[in-house]
């Protein structure tokens, strides 16, 4: 097996993963009878470790986290995206392990395997579908294999439908199936086809509750680390932007941290509700859009919400300490007027935590709602509440991460225009993302409102797609 990829690197280390004896080797581990069954089980573990990497990373690139502490990228939150930093190269390897297992299970282990199934390979093909769509939404462009040409982030999206196809047709679980459509619809997003969106959404929603969550195993070694870093780990290291304090944290422990880590999202229903009132907005449905948010909000009100002691909680990182430690009036930017209830007291007793999705948005905002930039405003910070923690924030703000160093230097077919984060004018630099001031009084204005800011740019090709 050749070893001059780090991701082939990756898999190797992987595939070892997946068996008792560390010795074994490629010939031995393809006659195990058991073989589908590991190389599944060492599949999740790459999900939850890719899972991990994309969370933590687009927290604190996006506008969502500021990294309070020493862990973590010391520059995403400016943002400074290089092609040479570390963090940019371990994000793509991860990202690709994810696919290369999921490919060579495909080609080696199901032919080895006579006990596999189709869910089996169903599986596999959702994998590689599932690191295509992070592959075409969070990079410039990506290799479409070992030392392979550079895809663009169109044509990654596309090798996902495929694979998400290839997936429907060997699913058998109608929960699977109604997840790979919603898939499907979230690519569609993110190409701009509004029409093709619709028609998977509404697939989708056959499962109105739909939730597929990634799993962790803390004593295993597989924490959940966007957990560690807003609950567990003390001082915690990330620090919401002040408006999305009531969201913090999504993920919490009780008793030890090695037995309690708590599951992420990778798909659930409000997505759909979300992409179909945006395709809807598009094609000049005022009133389709706010019945989709309005069917959102009801779905939300239903999810579930737990009672947390966050006493703890102190945003003392170091790096910034002027972070509202009680429950002081917050706007979302200067020009708006202060709101209650967005920065909590956690000392004054136990939190609300949703732990799937929470909003600040009511059915009476999106009635106010009237024009379409209304309207999208709500949809986009609706985005930006119901998917904290999930790794998404990043593609809504039409930011990229470059191809790594790593790559190009072992990769003759990687041109210098992939080298280059994709990091649109309108993105405030100098930690503008993230900044906010306080007054004497301690009430909060947030820097930039960036659901407005996004709004104000739908025209541009970075951003909100069906426009």
């Amino acid at each position: 097996m050749k070893k001059e990829s780090i991701y082939l690197l990756l898999l190797i280390i992987c595939m070892v993963s997946c068996v008792e004896n560390p010795n074994v080797t490629e010939e031995v581990y393809l006659e195990n009878p058991n073989s589908v069954r590991s190389w599944v089980v060492g599949l999740k573990r790459r999900l939850a470790v890719t899972t991990n990497s994309v969370n933590v990373n687009v927290a604190i690139t996006s506008d969502n986290y500021f990294n309070n502490y020493s862990q973590y990228s010391k520059v995403f939150d400016v943002p400074q995206i290089d092609y040479f930093d570390l963090d940019v190269n371990s994000l793509q390897a991860d990202v690709q392990a994810l696919r290369e297992m999921a490919v060579y299970g495909l080609d080696k282990i199901i032919p080895a395997d006579a006990s596999s199934t189709p869910e089996d390979e169903a599986f596999m093909f959702f994998c590689q579908a599932y690191a295509n769509i992070l592959g075409g939404e969070l990079f410039t462009g990506l290799p479409e294999g070992h030392l392979g040409e550079v895809r663009t982030p169109e044509e990654t999206l596309n090798r996902a439908l495929q694979n998400l196809d290839d997936a429907l047709n060997l699913e058998s679980d109608a929960e699977k199936i109604a997840m790979y459509h919603l898939l499907k619809g979230r690519v569609y997003y993110n190409l701009g086809e509004a029409a093709l969106a619709i028609e998977e959404v509404q697939a989708s929603l056959s499962s109105p509750s739909l939730l597929y969550q990634i799993e962790f195993d803390g004593q295993n070694g597989v924490r959940n680390e966007m957990q560690n870093a807003v609950f567990d780990a003390l001082p915690n290291r990330l620090a919401p932007l002040p408006r999305l304090d009531f969201l913090d944290p999504k993920y919490y422990s009780v008793g030890t941290p090695e037995a309690d880590q708590k599951p992420v999202a990778l798909a659930k229903a409000e997505e759909a509700y979300l992409i179909l009132a945006e395709a809807l907005l598009s094609q000049q449905n005022n009133a389709g859009a706010k019945e989709a948010l309005r069917s959102l909000l009801s779905l939300v009100s239903e999810r579930p919400v737990i009672l947390v002691d966050d006493s703890g909680e102190t945003r003392n990182g170091g790096n910034r300490d002027d972070y509202p430690l009680t429950a002081v009036p917050v706007r979302f930017d200067s020009a708006g007027p202060y709101r209650e209830g967005f920065v909590l007291d956690r000392q004054a007793g136990d939190i609300r935590v949703h732990t799937i999705s929470g909003t600040s948005v009511t059915e009476e905002d999106i009635a106010a709602a009237t024009t379409t930039d209304e309207l999208l405003y709500q949809i986009y910070l609706l985005r930006q509440e119901i998917f904290i923690g999930e790794g998404r924030r990043l593609t809504d703000l039409g930011i990229r991460y470059p191809v790594s160093q790593t790559e190009q230097d072992n990769n003759p077919n990687v041109p210098d225009s992939y080298t280059v984060a994709q990091i649109p004018s309108f993105i405030p630099g100098s930690g503008g993302l993230d900044n906010f001031t306080a007054d004497a009084a301690g009430k909060i204005t947030v820097t930039t409102d960036m659901n407005k800011v996004i709004v104000e740019n739908k025209t541009s090709a970075e951003v909100i797609p069906f426009f």
